[in-house]
């Protein structure tokens, strides 16, 4: 049991209501901030700010990105923080932050400092992902055992809480963690913290997240009817937690939108069954890009996902995808349709598009945003997924 003024088993503080449309869908602009050819990073942010100033403009309620690491061939992304500061100077509504931190490659109090600091810098508009991080790769160079990184996620939480707590200067000793005597001077605008985001399918993680008041998600590798009994007990363990809003449940795919399902399709089918690439590991010599796409959905299979293991052997497979609707291409009707079907088959009230992704022009992606925002969004504005 850790030893601090929060016990872990007990009932944690309870969130700042931030949003009064607790029960219908919101939508996100989520990035990898893939590397793009024929740009420079510089060039690829302010790309990056552009589409977020539009997305400000329309409506959108989130934006949120990811930390990656050692992949220049791949996101463009190391550090989140810096992405939400950015974000934040050039938007004024939408609500933004990491998806997530990988909590484990930080020391606790550092990270604690720099979530209150980006919070006050956004004037109360942060989310806070936490991930405890899925590639060995990013764990290796920072000298950290890649084995050992969930108990240091979870543990960051009510770690955090007790770093914002009234006792200042405050103390830690938890299984993971050792802090005396800290003071920490900036605490965030939004109490007990921003509030809190964790993309997992893991039941034990779920159950965590009820118990905890934080919000989870998932991504397009994770077959949607998987997560929904999943997701379905999560909810049950919410409402018996007690905490008095619906909870924030996320799906994350490509999204692209046109005046017409014919053109959506020309323009984004085949780059969407490019737009997760960076997903592979390098190639070794001589290895075929079909041999390392087998060789990563195996791995799938050794998490007992057989679901997510033919997902991720097909997703580049421009069939596959429009088959399984995993890619949501074409116009606006049709996008929200597609959003509407598995919101409430995969029980999930937040969508999270990527929508820059592969090679798309500049100018289809503007025009994607701005189709989301200025039809999407209005239809289902009012739909309540669960």
């Amino acid at each position: 049991m850790f030893q601090h003024e929060l016990s872990r088993t007990s009932q944690a503080p309870r969130a700042t209501i931030r949003n009064d449309r607790e029960a219908e869908v919101k939508f996100a602009h989520f990035t990898h901030i893939w590397n793009k050819p024929g740009q420079t990073p510089h060039q690829r942010y302010e790309e990056l700010w552009r589409e977020l100033e539009l997305c400000d403009e329309l409506g959108f309620d989130y934006g949120f990105c990811v930390e990656h690491h050692f992949r220049p061939d791949e996101s463009w992304m190391s550090s989140p923080a810096l992405y939400t500061v950015g974000a934040g100077a050039r938007t004024k509504r939408m609500r933004l932050g990491p998806m997530g931190f990988i909590a484990p490659l930080y020391h606790p109090l550092r990270l604690a400092e720099e979530i209150a600091i980006v919070d006050q810098m956004l004037g109360g508009r942060m989310e806070c992902g936490l991930v405890p991080g899925i590639n060995a790769d990013y764990f290796r160079p920072f000298g950290v055992d890649y084995d050992l990184r969930k108990t240091p996620t979870l543990e960051f939480v009510d770690y955090m809480r007790a770093a914002y707590g009234e006792t200042q200067p405050f103390s830690w000793h938890g299984e993971n963690f050792h802090t005396d005597k800290a003071q920490v001077s900036v605490m965030p605008v939004q109490k007990p913290h921003p509030p809190l985001w964790m993309m997992s399918r893991d039941p034990r993680t779920l159950e965590f997240c009820a118990e905890k008041g934080v919000n989870p998600g998932y991504f397009l590798v994770y077959p949607r009817a998987d997560a929904a009994p999943r997701y379905r007990v999560f909810l049950e363990n919410w409402k018996k937690a007690g905490w008095p809003r619906k909870p924030n449940i996320a799906y994350c795919t490509v999204v692209y939108v046109d005046e017409t399902d014919e053109k959506a399709l020309d323009v984004a089918l085949t780059r969407a069954s490019r737009a997760y690439e960076g997903f592979l590991p390098p190639p070794k010599p001589g290895e075929t890009f079909d041999e390392r796409v087998r060789e990563h959905a195996k791995k799938f299979i050794g998490r007992g996902e057989p679901g997510a293991s033919e997902i991720m052997a097909n997703v580049f497979n421009p069939d596959y995808l429009m088959k399984h609707d995993l890619v949501f291409i074409g116009s606006p009707k049709t996008v929200a349709e597609k959003i509407r079907a598995t919101a409430e088959a995969g029980v999930y009230n937040v969508f999270l598009g990527e929508f820059n992704f592969s090679d798309l022009p500049a100018e289809d992606l503007m025009r994607s945003i701005r189709l989301f925002g200025e039809k999407v969004i209005p239809a289902l504005r009012d739909y309540e997924p669960f």
